[in-house]
């Protein structure tokens, strides 16, 4: 029988771990829309476990795991006060990276995380969080929308050399402005 999903803050032990869940989640997303020299490029430089270890300690960023049976199986991690020419508030909160291991994806982890993403605003008292999610990416489009996501802008987002294309979708809180 399988344990209870835990939702904790990232430890530095946990930076191997993360880097592997980081890669595998990013490339079971994106894989099949990417050429091979792209996908690798990407995550040498962005999933590498000393580059995890630096975003854990980071002051500026919130890093929380989900554990199930001793194993990482979900991510996400918040830029606090990140800042975007589309996005507008007094401590907008980025969720620079959601992620749901293949085989825990319709579970309603992603709902448990996203609760969890949403309660640390709270305590953050952000009156804004946002994210950037890929035009073609229409399931987490579908999610976000549920979640009160709307889309305010785009940017871009390189995957190896290719820049691609990401909504910029934001949600108000409900922290009252002063």
């Amino acid at each position: 029988m399988q344990s209870a999903p835990r939702i904790r803050r990232a430890e530095e032990e946990d930076a191997l771990e993360l880097a592997l869940l980081a890669e595998r989640t990013f490339r079971s997303a994106f894989e099949s829309s990417n050429t091979a020299a792209n996908m690798e490029r990407h995550c040498a430089a962005s999933y590498g476990e000393a580059l995890q270890l630096v975003e854990i300690c980071e002051s500026g960023r919130e890093t929380w795991v989900v554990e199930v049976d001793h194993r990482l199986v979900a991510y996400t991690q918040l830029r606090l006060d990140a800042l975007s020419s589309e996005i507008s508030g007094r401590r907008p909160i980025e969720v620079q990276r959601f992620y749901v291991d293949a085989a825990h994806q319709g579970t309603g982890l992603a709902n448990q995380l996203m609760a969890h993403a949403l309660a640390r605003a709270e305590i953050r008292r952000s009156d804004v969080l946002w994210l950037g999610v890929w035009e073609h990416n229409a399931r987490a489009q579908a999610f976000y929308r549920r979640w009160g996501f709307e889309v305010v802008g785009e940017q871009i987002f390189p995957v190896g050399d290719d820049p691609q294309r990401d909504l910029v979708m934001r949600l108000r809180t409900a922290i009252e402005q002063p």
